[in-house]
Formats: C-alpha cells, sequence, structure tokens
C-alpha cells in the first residue's frame, strides 16, 4: 500500500521538530508565567524567548506581540468596533468584522482607495495570491504568508498584523497580534491582565514556546532558499495537470503567488467530488478553506474574483510543504487525470 501523500499544507502543517522539543521542554516547567518566584519567572522567560522569536520572525522590531489563543482571537482584538473595510476574499475570522465592499479584480487584487480604513490580507489561503499592502493600512492577515514569503513589519507600513503557530509548523491553538508600541486596544477577554492587559488568561506556556521555535525555524528555511524549491514544484504540478486537461483554469496564475499553492478549476468535476475521490486515491487536497469545511457550496473568494458558481463550485486547492517531492507532485498529477478521465466517462 502506497503512504499517502499531504497536500493540504494551508489548512495546517506538520508540527516541526524544533517545535516539538521546545514544547516538550516547557512542559517540565511548573511554574505560572505571572508568579514572582523562580519557578514562575522560568517560565516567563520562555514566553518572553518566544515573544522575541516570533517578532524577529515577522520583521517586528520595536513592536508588541501579544499571544491568543489562534488567528481567529487574533483577528477579533485587532478589528472589534473599527468598523474598517474589506473585500469578499478575507478569512471567515476577518468577514465578520468588517465592511467587505472593496472590489476585486480577475486576478485576485483589491482596490483601496484609504488604507486608514481598511484591512487586506498580505496572501489568501484558497488561491494563493499575493497583495501589495499599501502604506497605512490598518490591519493585515499575514497568516498564510509569513515564512513563505519575505516579509518584515518595521517595513511594512501596516498597523497591525495577526497569524498562527500551526501554518508555519507550530502547535495549533496559539496565534499572535503584532502591533507598534503605543497602539490602543480595546482586550477583548478581561481578567488577570496578562499579555499587557491586552490578553488575560494564563499562558498557554507549551504552545507557545512549539511557536517560538517553529517561528525562528520558519525564517530560517526562507532564508535558506527553500519556497524556491517548492515553487519550481508547484510549476511541475500545473504543468502536468494542464497537459492532462487543456480546460482547467488556473487561478490567478497571471498575478504574484505563494510559492507553494496551486488552485485550480475543472469545469464540470464538483471540488468536493475531487476531494473524496483523490482522498481515497491517497492524497490529502482540499476544496477551499479548511474552517470552511463540509460547507458544499461555491467559493466566495472566487466568485468575488468573477467566477460562475459552477465554476467556483468546480475548484480545488494544492497547498505543498518544505518535504514535498518531485515524485509525489507527478503521482498525484497521474492520479488525479486517472480520477479526471473515470468522471468524464461516466458523465459521457
Amino acid at each position: 500500500m502506497k503512504p499517502r501523500i499531504y497536500l493540504d499544507h494551508n489548512a495546517t502543517t506538520a508540527l516541526r521538530p524544533q517545535a516539538r522539543a521546545a514544547m516538550i521542554a516547557a512542559m517540565d516547567c511548573i511554574g505560572n508565567p505571572s508568579s514572582v518566584h523562580a519557578e514562575g519567572r522560568t517560565a516567563k522567560n520562555i514566553v518572553e524567548r518566544a515573544r522575541a522569536q516570533v517578532a524577529a520572525a515577522v520583521g517586528a522590531s520595536g513592536a508588541d506581540v501579544v499571544f491568543t489563543s489562534c488567528a481567529t482571537e487574533a483577528a477579533a482584538l485587532a478589528l472589534a468596533a473599527r468598523g474598517l473595510l474589506g473585500s469578499e476574499i478575507e478569512h471567515d475570522a476577518v468577514l465578520g468584522w468588517i465592511n467587505p465592499s472593496l472590489p476585486v479584480d480577475a486576478q485576485g487584487q483589491v482596490t483601496i482607495t484609504d488604507p486608514a480604513t481598511a484591512t487586506l490580507q498580505l496572501a489568501n489561503s484558497e488561491t494563493g495570491v499575493i497583495q501589495t499592502l499599501p502604506q497605512g493600512i490598518a490591519v493585515s492577515d499575514v497568516t498564510q504568508a509569513i515564512g513563505r514569503i519575505p516579509f518584515a513589519y518595521s517595513w511594512s507600513g501596516v498597523g497591525m498584523i495577526f497569524l498562527s503557530a500551526h501554518k508555519l509548523g507550530g502547535p495549533k491553538g496559539v496565534g499572535a497580534l503584532v502591533f507598534a508600541q503605543g497602539t490602543e486596544l480595546a482586550a477583548q477577554i478581561k481578567g488577570g491582565g496578562q499579555e499587557m492587559g491586552r490578553r488575560s488568561g494564563t499562558e498557554n506556556v507549551a504552545g507557545i514556546a512549539g511557536f517560538g521555535a517553529a517561528a525562528e525555524a520558519a525564517a530560517q528555511e526562507l532564508v535558506d532558499g527553500v519556497w524556491d524549491r517548492v515553487a519550481k514544484l508547484r510549476n511541475i504540478l500545473e504543468e502536468a495537470l494542464a497537459v492532462t486537461s487543456k480546460d482547467t483554469i488556473f487561478v490567478g496564475n497571471g498575478a504574484k503567488r505563494l510559492p507553494n499553492t496551486a488552485c485550480f478549476i475543472t469545469p464540470g468535476w464538483k471540488g468536493e467530488t475531487q476531494v473524496m475521490a483523490m482522498d481515497l486515491a491517497g492524497y490529502a487536497i482540499s476544496a477551499g478553506s479548511a474552517c470552511s469545511s463540509g460547507k458544499v457550496k461555491a467559493s466566495r473568494v472566487l466568485r468575488a474574483m468573477g467566477y460562475g458558481d459552477d465554476l467556483a463550485a468546480s475548484a480545488v486547492r494544492i497547498s505543498l510543504g518544505p518535504d514535498t517531492t518531485k515524485d509525489e507532485v507527478l503521482r498525484f498529477a497521474q492520479d488525479w487525470g486517472d480520477k479526471l478521465k473515470r468522471h468524464r466517462t461516466r458523465a459521457a
């Protein structure tokens, strides 16, 4: 039996060895980071080391990093009561807080006229399309981009950014909000005043330690050119799929994209059907954002880009990881092509 091949890294990534080691070490620390005794100071030092690691990974010199339970919570902390404008391609965690009225073009690019009143994701999880963040943009979701493309908060001109540990090889259940020192931020969770009074509740010391270690490792991978190799594999994959199916549409291939992401539409073959067929064949892929799993409907991201419901419902996303191999993407292309032929034979 062939081993399964994981091609859904935008949904979540494997825990890095560095993160696992940091978490195991932190679990042996008994102290509460809010306590002033030696054990508490030890826990506090673990949290502060991770805070510095995350700040360095996002290029956040002279900024504050607040740890949260996830990027969704960090988004709420950044966006609540601000009334910002955004677009329909934003993640569900953002859509609930904004007015999604900004226009999106066919390549997934968003037009912003007043950055100070808007939020804009750096990279889309479904299409991989990368935005050019205008100077002065109020908030940006950088969850999919950190560790995969160059970014530095200090020169980005963004007011606040948020990200998630499990998208870059850290544990699930930890996120962070990054903002300039002195920024006014209304706490959404009140209590003991942890995290500089911005997010009360005892910190998840082990999870935060894993986040920091993963962020540091991810930043080094980017320096080492790992994602340049991944981009070449993504291109090989798309070329192989295009040979197999002449009518398959590759979404956003005229725009800058994340190096690991391929979103493609095969007319007449529903995305969820493809996901199930490839799952049975031993591959993990997606029909959209993992946070929208189980919702059988056309992607609103693709509809915002101008695709009709039938096409938007026939899209799947492949997202490669640092350990993905050429053999794996070519095997996927072959098996996907075989499934497509069977589907079309049955439909004829």
